[in-house]
């Protein structure tokens, strides 16, 4: 018998799938999105609209997409990677011309059910290539200049793209996911020094790039990183947002205000309560045991993720396990640093709890292809 069959003997098949599915991973994802439903049902008031009951009928649709995702083998997701990277990449230039503009940026194509952000979609197939690229290559060539340039330019083609957008949280969610797939698939950690002096660099030339002819950031990104430097510069215009998310996560104290009593959000003080700042209001009504509370369950998240990826021999599994786990961590992460002042503000959403259709969905699919690689993956004789 070949190796092939004796692998493909040892990898669940029907119904079997089923129960080889992490029902902790799920029962943890269900765990977070409640946490969202809760918050935008008070975000309103009292009431399951305008926010949690469509938040809620897109999750069950995205749970339901997942299991049927996860059902399907691993190497069809491999062997598609390429088709969705570039399906994905005409969809970024698509909006570039016809897209649909919301709060002065042109990031949507609009479906007239919802609007998709071709830019979600982006960082699944992103991370989906470079595993499918680094499961083709061989070992020897990971870390030869040529292999590792070819990496370099599909994460930068969709970043510049999306940049142009300009969506600079998104385009930083898509530097860093690549970055650790690479890292994972074992690209020599020569590289990263030199694009962390070169990122040093960057930075020194965004500044000095103010307000001169080529200038490298929008003037409302300048003053973002001008309100993370001094929000009480002007806490009545650039640094409102950032003021009034401290003083609600400050509010909150050990055990919060209490559900639905929080007064920042209540009063509408608090910015994109139902979005990007949903976890100030999380913070004021269950105050610091609520937001760990939260914390812990995304750390389980991230922690089952890694344990199948290490017990993942097959290579695409193991790195598309990892490149989505290190997405999802990226989200919250940048998230949560945004809204308690430790980052500028960027337009990132906190996965599975902020309003919104693309990153939910896309998100949940997302997990749907890592459960495949889970389902599917070799194991021992049965």
């Amino acid at each position: 018998m070949s190796y092939l069959e004796s692998t493909l003997k040892t990898i669940p098949t029907g119904i079997s799938k089923v129960l080889y599915v992490n029902w902790a991973l799920v029962l943890l994802l269900s765990a977070v999105a409640s946490f969202g439903f809760l918050m935008l049902y008070s975000n309103a008031g009292g009431s399951f609209q305008p926010w949690a009951e469509p938040q809620m009928k897109r999750f069950a649709i995205g749970m339901v997409a997942m299991l049927m995702i996860a059902m399907v083998p691993i190497w069809f997701w491999r062997n598609i990677a390429g088709l969705a990277y570039i399906f994905t990449f005409i969809l970024l230039v698509f909006v570039e011309f016809f897209g649909h503009v919301g709060m002065g940026a042109q990031r949507w194509i609009d479906l007239g059910f919802m609007k998709l952000q071709p830019s979600e979609l982006m960082k699944i197939a992103l991370v989906m290539l470079l595993a499918a690229y680094y499961d083709w290559l061989p070992l020897e060539k990971v870390s030869r200049p040529l292999w590792v340039a070819i990496p370099v330019a599909l994460i930068l083609l969709p970043t510049v793209l999306v940049l142009k957008q300009p969506d600079l949280g998104t385009s930083i969610l898509l530097v860093a996911g690549g970055a650790i797939v690479m890292f994972a698939a074992g690209v020599s950690w020569i590289y990263f020094g030199v694009v962390i002096a070169m990122g040093v660099g960057l930075v020194s030339a965004v500044f000095a790039s103010r307000g001169t002819g080529w200038q490298l950031l929008n003037d409302y990104q300048y003053r973002r990183i001008d309100t993370f430097l001094d929000p009480s510069a002007d806490p009545l215009g650039a640094g409102y947002h950032i003021t009034q998310a401290k003083i609600a996560l400050g509010s909150g104290g050990w055990t919060g205000r209490g559900f639905m009593q929080g007064t920042q959000s209540r009063l509408n003080f608090l910015p994109e309560k139902h979005t990007d700042f949903i976890f100030t209001t999380l913070a004021e009504e269950f105050g610091f045991i609520g937001g760990f509370s939260l914390l812990a369950l995304y750390a389980g998240i991230i922690i089952f993720c890694l344990i199948s990826a290490m017990n993942n021999k097959d290579r695409f599994g193991s790195l598309v396990t990892i490149g989505i786990a290190a997405t999802f961590f990226l989200f919250f992460a940048v998230n949560m640093s945004m809204v308690m002042g430790l980052m500028p503000v960027v337009g990132v959403p906190l996965p599975l709890v902020s309003y919104g259709g693309s990153a939910m969905l896309v998100l949940l699919a997302a997990f749907g292809i890592l459960q495949s690689a889970h389902v599917h993956r070799p194991r021992g004789k049965r």
